[in-house]
């Protein structure tokens, strides 16, 4: 299912073929650089698609969405929005094959602001480590603030659209 179309790709749910692309970029030093916690053994990526084809866009569960390129729906990039007690999260990683082409940004920008515009009272957030500048300014780019360093995460946080709670919350844990 397509969720949303740009005007060089479409947002859309993972397939069965997308598994080998995501293996390729995983595995890749530059991808995997910075990722956390990511599945990245071939059997492991085809268990995490078949199990996140049907994802729905919304805020009752978190969901993948990949990103394509419009013309021949080859997969560039994947998107994983973590909802949350009135806080989404965003997680990206974009293949190293299709760096440096505005997909990343061009992508959630469309995808961040479709889904403030459905959920207007939710805050967003992102997580990086402080080494990743690609993702630093990308997040800027997007209209992220930067909102300090999480020793115990050992991440920034960037926050759109964050409440004074949230805020709050953030300073606090920033801290200790």
């Amino acid at each position: 299912m397509t969720f949303l179309e740009t005007e060089r790709l479409i947002l859309r749910n993972v397939k069965s073929e997308d598994a080998t692309i995501i293996h390729d970029y995983r595995n890749n030093e530059v991808c995997a650089k910075y990722q956390r916690g990511q599945t990245k053994d071939f059997d492991g990526i085809v268990d995490l698609v078949e199990q996140r084809k049907s994802d729905i866009v919304g805020v009752d569960a978190s969901f993948m969405v990949a990103v394509a390129l419009k013309d021949t729906d080859e997969m560039v990039g994947e998107v994983v929005v973590m909802p949350e007690d009135g806080t989404i999260s965003l997680g990206y990683t974009f293949s190293y094959r299709h760096h440096r082409k505005g997909y990343a940004y061009e992508s959630l920008s469309a995808l961040i602001s479709m889904l403030h515009e459905r959920y207007p009272g939710w805050d967003f957030i992102s997580f990086t480590e402080p080494e990743n500048v690609p993702s630093i300014n990308l997040l800027m780019k997007l209209g992220y603030n930067n909102m300090g360093f999480i020793p115990h995460m050992e991440s920034l946080v960037f926050g759109k659209w964050t409440s004074p709670a949230t805020e709050k919350e953030i300073a606090d844990v920033i801290e200790k």
